[in-house]
């Protein structure tokens, strides 16, 4: 084979290279667009297809784990929705070994892990709240600025403070005493965050608004519930939170 027909394969084969990794370039930046609007419906078939392309790409792992969470939550039957958190924990752990230093891979995992022991029995939970604060912890440590790992920690601290006595026994068994933190003040500061992050997010609102409603605080619980419904509703977050602040205020009335 002569030199000219080489050197002509080689350019074909870098202009194919490039043009496929350029259109994966723009697939990620319109599924990145898509999630950064909390729009699962749009983002998750496009990182399914990235992911198949490279398995091992942490910001496709990340993206499909995040966008299979949500899109299962919101739109699939019960029966179908923990098969999606499984493999949406898969995927995140997979991420977090790929690079371990990736704040989203940690943030994706607990997101994961949230909703495949939120229905779990109290053992369960209790054995797992410790994986779900270690790895949110690691997520903030990495990256201050997601919002959606303050608003875990968040549930977080409110779900061990809301322990009763026999639950709160059980953390005794499971950790010698209550994890660090675990109380309505730290809920609401991880909350707080969250709005100065996101303003406009109004599922960060609603359960600031719950958590003052649990610690007893209904004046405050209503400030928030009323400031959650003057924002305008644009994605399914939103539209649900919005409906579930409207309970909460006829409660606190």
């Amino acid at each position: 084979m002569n030199t000219k027909i080489i050197k002509s394969l080689v350019i074909a084969l870098l202009i194919a290279v490039t043009g496929f990794s350029q259109t994966n370039e723009e697939q990620y930046a319109i599924a990145l667009k898509y999630r950064t609007a909390f729009n699962y419906k749009e983002a998750l078939p496009l990182y399914r297809v990235l992911l198949k392309t490279d398995s091992g790409n942490v910001n496709y792992l990340t993206g499909t784990s995040y966008c299979m969470t949500k899109y299962a939550y919101y739109y699939l039957p019960e029966a179908d929705k923990m098969n999606y958190y499984k493999q949406a924990g898969y995927l995140a752990q997979k991420a977090i070994k790929a690079s371990e230093a990736n704040a989203d891979g940690h943030y994706v995992y607990a997101l994961a892990l949230g909703r495949i022991y939120e229905n779990a029995s109290s053992k369960v939970k209790i054995a797992n709240a410790k994986l779900i604060k270690s790895e949110v912890d690691r997520s903030i440590a990495l990256n201050p600025k997601n919002a959606g790992a303050y608003h875990i920690l968040g549930r977080w601290h409110r779900t061990v403070a809301g322990f009763n006595g026999f639950e709160k026994a059980m953390i005794n068994a499971f950790f010698g005493g209550v994890p660090e933190g675990g109380s309505y003040d730290d809920a609401v500061k991880s909350f707080t965050t969250a709005i100065g992050l996101e303003p406009k997010f109004i599922l960060h609102q609603y359960e600031l608004a719950e958590t003052y409603h649990e610690m007893g605080k209904d004046v405050e619980a209503r400030i928030w519930a009323n400031s959650a419904l003057k924002i305008t509703p644009t994605c399914e977050d939103d539209n649900k939170a919005k409906n579930e602040t409207e309970t909460l205020l006829k409660k606190l009335k």
